[in-house]
């Protein structure tokens, strides 16, 4: 018995609204021209049968670090632009690829183009490698015939926003590092050094009259060494309910909401938050990829729920034809100077120039304040580990300055 393959399609309906779904055709073309029928503006389609049997032959599972990405589509740039055609350029890159999920993803998208699948079409099939922005860009480049310029485009994209996150990742190396320590140090003396004093104030010394914060220590290094089968687990257990919290739709919200609300990391994530939003709306439009499509994906690449959601509620407004600095500005998640320069990119038609001044001007923010948080944070973890180890030296010592002051007074 014959059957036919089934596709998974994203697209938009009448009104404008995203619709996810499959559908049962000969070919694609069968397929798309079923869902044109249905009044159904196809954004991406791809047959879910591929990508099962991707999944059912034991394949590697590819996940391709950023930084790999990006010489990728760096290499592949630069030997389309030397005229080296595109199947040739991937079996090579194919070859050179170290991961071993990456190299069986690209031999796979040789095989699709060798039997004269569109480039875009055989790489959205390895949606786990290649995201929505990767396949749309390629899509116009292949639909303008500019695809070696969109791929240096989408090669400085990704350049980008890789140099940027490794700035946020040296910035936030050193207080993870020094607050993991500060931690490691303090639970070390409450378990170990702790109860030896105690063990020579009580036992020993047979001290009675032992100052309140020394009491208090002594009661929670006892909960610390004799009670671990339950502090554990329940630590354990809040640290799984709050990571699968965030995870959901909610919770992921919530926490991105506070996180912005963070004293001084709050407005670096959110500077970090915009500056993806200018750059991936910039390198997409200029790639001729249409608007609503480019927000749809730029609402995912900002790494923040509450901006996707503000970008999320500014397409709709577009579709009934707003301008896009209006729902932005009202969402007060967009500072002044960034509606504003909008408003005027959407009135002089070089809104993709200002997107890109406007990321620009943000990276150089992001590494202001990043250096700001260096010279910030280490006399900050200083002082946390002052107050931590200190407090617990001092409630150690307390009991001694007390037994030589009844010394002194005899």
């Amino acid at each position: 018995m014959h059957h036919m393959p089934e596709f998974k399609y994203t697209g938009r309906d009448k009104s404008g609204k995203t619709v996810n779904g499959t559908i049962t055709a000969e070919t694609e073309a069968d397929a798309k021209e079923a869902l044109r029928k249905r009044n159904i503006a196809i954004l991406s389609i791809s047959e879910k049968v591929k990508k099962q049997l991707f999944k059912r032959t034991g394949a590697p599972r590819a996940r391709v670090r950023a930084k790999e990405l990006a010489v990728f589509t760096r290499q592949l740039s630069t030997m389309i632009s030397a005229g080296i055609p595109m199947l040739e350029s991937v079996e090579v890159l194919a070859d050179q690829a170290d991961d071993p999920g990456f190299k069986h993803a690209l031999e796979s998208i040789c095989e699709e183009v060798r039997s004269g699948t569109d480039f875009s079409e055989a790489i959205s099939h390895h949606p786990d490698v290649f995201k929505d922005l990767y396949v749309n860009m390629v899509r116009a480049g292949e639909t303008s015939g500019k695809l070696d310029e969109i791929l240096n485009r989408l090669a400085e994209y990704l350049e980008a926003t890789e140099a940027l996150r490794q700035e946020i990742k040296s910035a936030m190396t050193y207080p993870a590092v020094s607050l993991t320590m500060i931690v490691l140090i303090a639970g070390f003396l409450m378990i170990f050094i702790v109860p030896r004093f105690q063990d020579m104030f009580i036992k020993q010394l047979r001290m009675t009259n032992i100052p309140l914060p020394t009491k208090v220590m002594f009661s929670l290094s006892d909960f610390m060494r004799n009670e671990i089968r339950i502090w554990v687990p329940a630590l354990a257990g809040i640290v799984i309910l709050l990571f699968a919290f965030t995870r959901g739709s909610k919770g992921s919200y919530i926490k991105d909401m506070l996180m912005l609300k963070l004293p001084v990391l709050g407005t670096l994530f959110h500077k970090v938050a915009l500056s993806r939003f200018a750059r991936t709306f910039a390198t997409l439009l200029q790639s001729g990829v249409p608007i609503l499509a480019t927000l749809d994906i730029v609402a995912t690449t900002t790494g923040n729920k509450v901006l996707e959601e503000a970008i999320a509620s500014a397409s709709k407004n577009i579709q009934e034809g707003d301008p896009l600095a209006v729902p932005l500005a009202k969402s007060g998640m967009f500072p002044k100077m960034v509606t504003r320069m909008i408003s005027i990119g959407e009135r002089s038609g070089a809104l993709e120039t200002l997107l890109e001044k406007i990321s620009d001007f943000y990276d150089i923010e992001v590494k202001t304040t990043v250096k700001q948080l260096t010279s910030l944070i280490e006399p900050l973890m200083i002082a946390i580990m002052g107050v931590f180890v200190g407090g617990i030296v001092m409630a150690v010592f307390l009991p001694i300055f007390s037994m030589a002051g009844s010394v002194g007074k005899r």
